[in-house]
């Protein structure tokens, strides 16, 4: 049994490394799916097995443990960047302002909060008290990338290899974290008197009358006068709103539209519009009508067909730029994104992974869907040159020093800040450069869950031999308070706040502290005391900036104050 017994313990070899990464992360992800009162600590257990296999002494090299833990993090805050990156401006839109500004305050009431601990409850002569106390800030908000930013930035400062181990703190924090965060809200509920029921009933309200930009099909017949040997361009230019003509019934013949095509008193026309603008371009053009397309002589038999775009060179180029209707003979009606109808605006940029909406003669469809790619089996391909190119532009950009004067060490933003902000843009802006960025859901969740279980289970088992004396024999049971205080204190400061001045719905409000703690948990809660989808546009107005500024304050925090 000796081959056996070799395995467990030596630890210079492949096998086990393999080992003992393959028992923490399985141990960890499967007790991480046990649920007490609901509410489940997810991914994040395997810290905590991580942890207990360092102090029975189950580990391994240092140089492979700090390779494995680095790649991680760099891997995990890439994917988050490239699913955040699409809609990180976008957010700042339609109310979003004001959200990611409390989000903001809240973040920054974190670190006041976290200070004042470290001030009142600890001795300030250690300099080992700050970055633990760092550590259980992370903790306190469930904020992982932002404890290994914080952990990376620690390797600059102490370069005589005594390095906190932050994770403690961390592990110490993060359980009642998660309860914290989902207390504070419900206690923000009582604070405010609000009404549950009131507020899903304001919501079907605002839903009711703020029908943004879905699109609206409608069969039109023309009776303005003004509009007799108009063309379809000159319609547009009147109205100046997008809408989209697919069918044109002209003294009993149907046909596809262009922007030469004229008018006349009488014609049925079918359009596609901004719903939002539905009740301008009927008052505009005439009455709608019942008209069944289908009953009519057609002498250019036409088909609607869903198209997937997946041709890289369509990447990036915009709707109004392609001529459809001249050179194709088809529209676009509508397109779908992530699950979302858009609009076919001729502002829009095609995305790989777009489905278009074509409507138009069979012939001619097909070709457009020649044109598109339209091969779903292209989907299943994962795009890897452009998570490695930009993984490589982030560590160049990332290990850029910026000397700031009274600061001991440059400024950089390191592994988890420099990566984070290149995947970003490269999210948002990629197609310009012909990077296509599109992964499928399934993918960047693994590649993220992956990375962050490597991430923490080399922090779990590097700070496992010391965690007991941490917790027992240290502070842990500080750590445990001081951390249940960063949690709820800027919530029940903020909270109340955005229901009474901002007079945001509750709901959204619950969604907004979820996303601003990057804590799905508390996400899960929100969306199960809600019926509509305020809570989830809450907490993805304000994740993007959130998981940002987390990892970005991690580093300010210890360059600036660990030094």
């Amino acid at each position: 049994m000796d081959w056996f017994i070799n395995l467990f313990t030596t630890q210079d070899t492949v096998a086990h490394i393999v080992l003992l990464y393959g028992i923490v992360i399985a141990c960890g992800v499967l007790l991480g799916k046990l649920k007490i009162g609901g509410i489940s600590l997810g991914v994040t257990f395997v810290l905590f097995c991580g942890i207990l296999a360092g102090h029975v002494g189950f580990t391994g090299p240092t140089s492979i443990l700090n390779f494995l833990q680095d790649f991680g993090l760099i891997l995990f805050v890439f994917c988050i960047g490239l699913q955040v990156g699409p809609g990180f401006f976008e957010s700042f839109k339609k109310g979003g302002i004001a959200l990611n500004g409390l989000s903001t305050v809240i973040i920054l009431l974190n670190i006041l909060v976290m200070f004042a601990c470290y001030y009142i409850f600890f001795d300030t002569s250690n300099k080992m008290n700050l970055p633990m106390m760092i550590g259980v800030l992370f903790g306190a908000v469930t904020n992982t990338p932002g404890l290994g930013a914080a952990n990376e930035a620690l390797n600059s400062v102490f370069t005589n290899g005594q390095v906190p181990q932050i994770a403690n703190g961390y592990a110490c924090a993060y359980p009642l974290g998660v309860l914290g965060i989902i207390g504070a809200t419900i206690l923000i509920r009582y604070i405010t008197k609000t009404d549950i029921k009131k507020e899903e009933e304001e919501l079907e309200a605002e839903e009711a009358a703020n029908p943004h930009a879905k699109p609206k099909v409608l069969t039109l017949e023309v009776s303005n006068t003004y509009l007799a040997g108009r063309t379809l361009m000159q319609v547009c230019e009147f109205l100046g709103r997008d809408i989209v003509c697919t069918r044109l019934l002209h003294n009993g013949n149907i046909t596809i539209p262009n922007k030469n095509t004229t008018f006349e008193v009488g014609d049925k026309v079918h359009i596609v519009c901004a719903e939002a603008d539905t009740e301008a371009i009927k008052a505009f053009i005439g009455p709608e009508t019942d008209f069944e397309w289908d009953s009519a002589k057609d002498t250019q038999p036409m088909i609607s067909k869903r198209i997937i775009v997946t041709n890289p060179k369509m990447n990036g180029k915009t709707l109004g730029k392609m001529h459809f209707s001249s050179v194709y003979g088809v529209n676009i009606t509508r397109i779908t994104r992530q699950g979302m109808d858009l609009f076919a605006s001729r502002n829009h940029h095609f995305h790989i992974g777009d489905r278009i909406m074509v409507v138009g003669r069979e012939e001619n469809v097909n070709r457009v869907a020649e044109l598109m790619g339209n091969s779903a089996r292209r989907l299943n391909v994962p795009n890897i040159a452009t998570i490695f190119i930009g993984i490589v532009i982030g560590i160049l950009f990332g290990s850029i020093p910026i000397a700031i004067p009274g600061v001991p060490v440059p400024l950089k933003l390191g592994l988890a800040g420099g990566p984070l902000i290149i995947a970003i843009l490269i999210g948002r802006f990629g197609y310009r450069i012909k990077l296509v960025t599109y992964t499928t859901t399934s993918a960047n969740m693994m590649l993220r869950e992956m990375g962050l279980a490597l991430f923490l289970a080399s922090v779990g088992i590097k700070a496992g031999a010391g965690f007991v004396n941490t917790v027992v024999q240290g502070d842990g049971l500080l750590y445990v308070l001081t951390g249940f205080l960063i949690t709820i204190i800027p919530i029940l400061i903020i909270g109340p706040i955005a229901r009474w001045k901002f007079k945001f719905n509750y709901f959204t409000i619950m969604g907004m502290i979820a996303g601003t703690y990057t804590d799905p948990p508390a996400l899960a809660y929100a969306n199960a005391s809600c019926s509509k989808e305020a809570p989830a546009i809450g907490y993805s107005t304000v994740y993007p900036l959130s998981m940002f500024l987390r990892i970005f304050t991690a580093q300010i925090c210890v360059l600036f104050f660990c030094g």
